[in-house]
């Protein structure tokens, strides 16, 4: 053999044993365990990391912010729990689905979620807690109302729910705390059918859809709401401590049922805040964060598992809750659940992931729930599919703070559902194009939220509309729509644009996600 051949021989061998050194280190660097906590009703001014004016203790979440990074502009994909639970698990907008809540399961057949794309990098999957997302034969009105038990057949498997979704396992309940009718799911079987029934109930002294209220309807004789919420901090904690010995990879989706009404915080933390009921329940929610941090401790998983703590949109706070405790729910934002204003969906958004995410960290970067398809893809390595995750984006290189490049240009904000009714920012400046709020549950008008002045008749000159710069109006106090046409314009098409191309992530960003982020 000639020396020149001897040379490339030896070359192509380096190549190749680089290669697979390469491949084995890759191999080796598993990707994370996750904890996704997703709080129900739960405000950005609830949180002290977030609100240092809060009159709620959240010692436990204070102290994951501490270790991780806090994201002061993060939100949740509609200002309701329905819609942004479905952006959540699949990366894309609700408004663009056209099932039927009360007829059929509302994600569709064979949509990727963040659990079948777990489990297509070897995870194990579990979900604990509130579904909300309906199943196939429906269910119920998304608001709720009087039931008598009939929705559901009890005697067959629930299609359509969790465990046709990704899902290994699943422990928890149809939809939220006060939306009858009342009994426990385990994988697609109903634990014991509702044979009873139960009164609908309120608290005196507060609006008729705060403090301890819910619903009438049947209801299973194991079922106590006052228990409820302990309950899934149990399961959620026995899972994690049967992970303690595995060495596969597991995704663990803990969706609270609180502090969503009613409000029943146990006695430990009663009159413990200084936000009333609600501010007590909001207390009892940290304690699970903590128990449930502490579970991952002992099982020795802390150091190799990213874990998530968020809210799926705002709270039932109003101007005359702040007047009388003096809690900003929402922070110094305007507005609350189901509005398109900040306080409908800015929410606490947190992630730990020791030795990988800076302790003590914090980004002020635009970010979605509908982003975590895309990044949860990039921490295993994987590709998105075209027809996966249309409004979904990679924020992977913040949270290990490998970028501090914007992430996204604009996001799309979706008030009550099923109205369709759309607000959209980009960069500073956020488009809402109608005038006022209006109370969907109060007045039963799906056209804007909880938060009054009803929506309002344009008058002759005035706006159509609402703009808002939040970088030095986060108050949304100071209407520009009438000063800046060209910025309503610009907002409007690319509004229409979204609607009309079916996404709001382009085509080649699908293509952006094979980087795996541990690399």
């Amino acid at each position: 053999m000639k020396r020149r051949d001897l040379q490339i021989l030896a070359l192509l061998m380096l190549v190749f044993a680089a290669t697979v050194v390469s491949t084995c280190s890759r191999r080796t660097e598993r990707a994370p365990n996750v904890v996704f906590i997703f709080a129900d009703d739960l405000g950005y001014g609830d949180v002290g990391a977030f609100n240092p004016d809060s009159k709620i203790p959240t010692p436990h979440i204070d102290r994951l912010a501490r270790q991780g990074i806090r994201f002061t502009d993060a939100h949740a994909p509609a200002s309701v729990c329905v819609p942004s639970r479905y952006g959540l698990l699949t990366g894309r907008h609700m408004f663009r689905n056209r099932r039927v809540f009360t007829k059929e399961a509302l994600i569709e057949p064979g949509r990727l979620t963040l659990a079948s794309l777990l489990k297509r990098a070897g995870y194990t999957t579990a979900m604990i807690g509130k579904w909300h997302l309906s199943f196939e034969g429906g269910g119920l009105n998304p608001g709720g109302g009087p039931s008598r038990g009939k929705e559901f057949d009890y005697a067959n498997p629930l299609r359509g729910g969790p465990t046709d979704h990704g899902f290994d396992s699943f422990f928890g309940m149809h939809a939220s705390l006060d939306v009858p009718p009342y009994f426990f799911i385990e994988n697609d079987r109903v634990v014991e059918a509702p044979a009873a029934i139960i009164e609908e109930h309120h608290t005196a002294g507060v609006r008729s859809i705060q403090g301890e209220f819910w619903r009438g309807g049947a209801i299973a004789s194991d079922f106590k709401h006052e228990k409820i919420l302990s309950r899934f901090a149990e399961r959620a904690m026995k899972y994690l401590e049967s992970q303690a010995g595995s060495q596969q990879p597991f995704f663990l989706y803990f969706a609270l049922t609180a502090p969503h009404p009613p409000w029943l915080p146990i006695e430990r933390f009663r009159g413990k805040s200084g936000a009333g009921t609600y501010g007590d329940f909001v207390m009892q929610v940290d304690d699970v964060v903590g128990r449930v941090v502490a579970a991952l401790e002992k099982a020795g998983k802390t150091s190799d598992t990213l874990v998530i703590f968020t809210s799926d949109n705002g709270p039932t706070w109003y101007t005359d809750d702040i007047q009388k405790y003096g809690h900003r729910a929402v922070g110094g934002f305007r507005g609350m659940k189901a509005d398109v204003w900040e306080g409908g969906h800015r929410m606490p958004f947190i992630a730990r992931w020791p030795g990988k995410i800076a302790a003590g960290a914090s980004s002020a970067l635009l970010v979605s729930f509908t982003d975590m398809l895309a990044t949860f893809a990039s921490l295993t390595g994987q590709k998105l599919p075209e027809g996966a995750g249309e409004d979904s984006f990679d924020v992977l290189p913040v949270l290990l703070g490998k970028s501090s490049k914007p992430i996204r240009e604009t996001i799309v904000h979706e008030a009550t559902w099923p109205s369709g009714m759309l607000a959209i920012r980009q960069g500073n400046w956020k488009l809402i194009p109608w005038l006022g709020e209006k109370s969907v549950f109060e007045g039963f008008d799906a056209r804007g939220g909880f938060t009054p002045p009803s929506p309002e008749a344009a008058k002759p000159g005035g706006p159509q509309g609402q703009l808002y710069n939040l970088a030095d109006d986060p108050g949304e106090q100071k209407n520009m729509y009438a000063k800046h046409p060209e910025v309503v314009r610009r907002l409007t098409g690319l509004l229409e644009q979204y609607r009309r191309e079916g996404r709001s992530r382009p085509i080649s960003a699908f293509r952006q996600v094979a980087h795996s982020g541990l690399r």
